[in-house]
């Protein structure tokens, strides 16, 4: 037993030199995964082995139990080696049965991993695609099996094993601020595109995790939240797209959410996990819970929560407490182990994949393209201001993102890119002149606001820039020397916390509707025209101005060929084919779940207890509760019942 200088926790250490050294000396052959049974296998490990396996292996503990010197001291607080530097998280390897670890990495919009590393040259960029709510707007299940399995290659050629999506919650509210991680407000689509993309990815022989199941539809106090939903609102609309997902696509793993439904964690919920996902559609693969749900390890074997992520050394100790304690059938244990074995027998590492660590970036990018190409949705074209006249060769941009482009959201659906194209890059790339002094103009301010942000952590918001400033005469002089004018909006939202509906966020900021309207004035005045461009991963309310420009392009957000695919269409290079998964609201008022979203704290937190929370104590936030009072009626089927 080892103590921890932390905080004085006695943390289990899982050593096996003397066990491996013992039965060695007397002969004893080992079962080996591949050659003998799981069964078997399962029936050669200790208790502590399979009480390891069902527990990730956390920041600390040891990637692998081989019997070298130096396990224990990792476990005691030194970091190991990762197999591969940025991934999510690692499964525990029992070198003597034959069974490797897995490695787990996000995300729904790409392979998020570390782009460099250290004492080594090579650079580890992976593609950023567009994000789901784009991906949905194809309505295409061909394109979207392309992009998962563009996105498998990045998996397998850099060395994981299973990638965390895709994610597929309802959107129920326009403000959660993960969004742009998710496909539509229907379960029907969210379904189809779920299955497509599962296909995609395990086409390249690793795998896809389905997440976040279910009812997670709230990033404000996300791990806390008890979501209060009818039964029949429960199986329509939010198990319904994950049905379709595991009966179609049979992925490898699901990833139970963290929130309570009713009640009950779902990485808790025996209902849940076994009755309805195991009974009901005969699911095959593991569960495996969200990065530190839950509260109770022991709950979580019992409900059929395979694994438990990222893991730490007392969950284990705890599991193997209550298997000896008559609190946990070793049975069910045993289950979990199964399922987890028999999916990591399918995986790269367990079949010595040779990973080139060179994926095909090019072609990658080709298949971003397309995709961003084909889910771009036109909201509204006038006298056919798009796409551009023959005669249009000069174009004047505002607004900050085309100078600035955002590419997907943040937190674990970013996406370590190594380069991406702006709306300026994509129009020069598609040989038109862009109004020079603009482009110094907003260069220079984007520069000098970027240089004031603080520094932010992978789950901080992105500070938004405010809009520059536009004196008359720089508008007038554009108006003046250019054919046409673009005005870009941007948004960005992300993991752990939701967006706002005031002025800045939902609705446009009072800044950025005397832009649309004194460009377009403008630019009308000298009879020429001017095209909104939406780079957004969510919904924003647009009734308010829309009449003013004439064409309003929705490119959501694109990837790392953003500005390359605005472009195109804007060029007539490609007709606009995307069409709306998700409604925009006339306001947000008008959202069936605007009064209850996202819900209230139930237990307040005192300042002081706020001010003496750990940082998992922050993250996991103040007890809370939410009731879709809407029931079945979400999104469109509330407009078009309610008229």
């Amino acid at each position: 037993m080892v103590r921890s200088k932390n905080n004085g926790t006695v943390y289990l250490i899982i050593t096996l030199v003397s066990f491996m050294f013992c039965h060695q000396a007397l002969g004893e052959d080992f079962p080996l995964l591949g050659k003998d049974s799981v069964k078997e296998v399962v029936a050669g490990m200790t208790l502590e082995e399979k009480s390891a396996l069902v527990v990730g292996t956390g920041m600390d503990m040891p990637i692998t139990s081989n019997g070298e010197s130096g396990d224990a001291e990792s476990a005691a607080g030194k970091k190991p080696d990762l197999l591969v530097p940025g991934a999510a998280g690692t499964t525990y390897a029992i070198t003597r049965l034959g069974i490797t670890p897995m490695v787990l990495a996000d995300g729904p919009a790409g392979l998020r991993i570390s782009p460099t590393r250290e004492n080594d040259d090579h650079t580890y960029y992976c593609t950023a695609f567009p994000v789901a709510t784009l991906l949905a707007s194809t309505w295409d299940t061909d394109l979207v099996y392309e992009v998962g399995r563009a996105m498998g290659g990045e998996v397998l050629e850099y060395g994981a094993d299973i990638l965390l999506a895709p994610a597929m919650n309802i959107q129920r509210n326009p403000l959660n601020g993960r969004n742009f991680e998710y496909y539509s407000e229907d379960p029907l689509v969210s379904g189809k595109m779920a299955a497509a993309m599962v296909k995609g990815v395990q086409s390249r022989g690793v795998g896809a995790t389905i997440k976040h199941f279910t009812a997670n539809n709230t990033e404000t106090n996300r791990m806390s939240l008890n979501t209060i939903v009818s039964e029949r609102a429960l199986r329509e609309i939010y198990l319904e797209g994950f049905r379709i997902a595991v009966e179609e696509a049979h992925p490898w793993a699901v990833m139970s959410a963290y929130n309570k439904i009713n009640g009950a964690y779902c990485s808790q919920s025996h209902d849940l996990l076994t009755g309805i996902l195991r009974d009901d559609w005969g699911y095959k693969g593991f569960v495996m819970s969200d990065w530190f749900a839950g509260d109770d390890a022991v709950a979580m074997m019992k409900a059929g929560n395979d694994m438990i992520m990222p893991g730490n050394p007392e969950q284990s100790a705890e599991i193997v407490a209550a298997v000896k304690e008559g609190r946990l059938d070793e049975k069910i244990l045993n289950e979990n182990v199964e399922r987890i074995l028999t999916v990591l027998m399918k995986t790269p590492r367990f079949k010595k994949y040779a990973y080139s660590n060179r994926p095909d970036m090019k072609k990658h990018a080709e298949v971003t393209r397309r995709a961003a190409d084909e889910g771009m949705v036109l909201l509204k074209n006038e006298a056919s201001a798009l796409p551009l006249a023959d005669s249009i060769k000069s174009i004047a941009a505002f607004g900050n993102t085309s100078y600035d482009i955002i590419t997907g959201g943040t937190g674990s659906g970013d996406v370590n890119e190594a380069y991406s194209v702006t709306l300026v890059e994509g129009l020069h790339n598609a040989a038109y002149t862009v109004d020079e002094n603009l482009n110094e103009k907003y260069s220079a301010y984007l520069k000098t606001e970027k240089a004031k942000l603080p520094k932010r952590g992978i789950l901080d918001p992105v500070a938004p820039i405010a809009q520059m400033a536009l004196p008359d005469i720089l508008i007038e002089k554009s108006a003046e020397e250019n054919d046409f004018a673009i005005i870009t909006i941007g948004r960005n939202a992300g993991e752990a916390r939701d967006r706002d509906s005031g002025e800045g966020d939902f609705n446009l900021s009072k800044v950025e509707k005397s832009m649309i309207d004194r460009v377009t004035d403008a630019f009308h005045a000298r009879g020429k025209k001017c095209a909104v461009i939406l780079n957004i991963g969510g919904v924003v309310e647009t009734a308010s101005w829309r009449d003013i420009p004439d064409a309003i392009l929705l490119a959501w957000q694109g990837g790392q060929e953003c500005g390359n695919s605005i472009a195109d269409l804007l060029s007539g290079k490609v007709d606009p084919s995307g069409k709306l998964a998700i409604t925009f609201p006339m306001a947000y008022q008008d959202e069936p779940s605007a009064k209850n979203f996202p819900g209230v704290v139930t237990k307040p937190l005192t300042e002081k207890q706020k001010k003496e929370r750990t940082f998992f104590e922050v993250l996991k936030g103040e007890p809370a509760e939410v009731t879709y009072q809407e029931g079945i009626y979400v999104g469109y089927r509330y407009y078009d019942s309610f008229h």
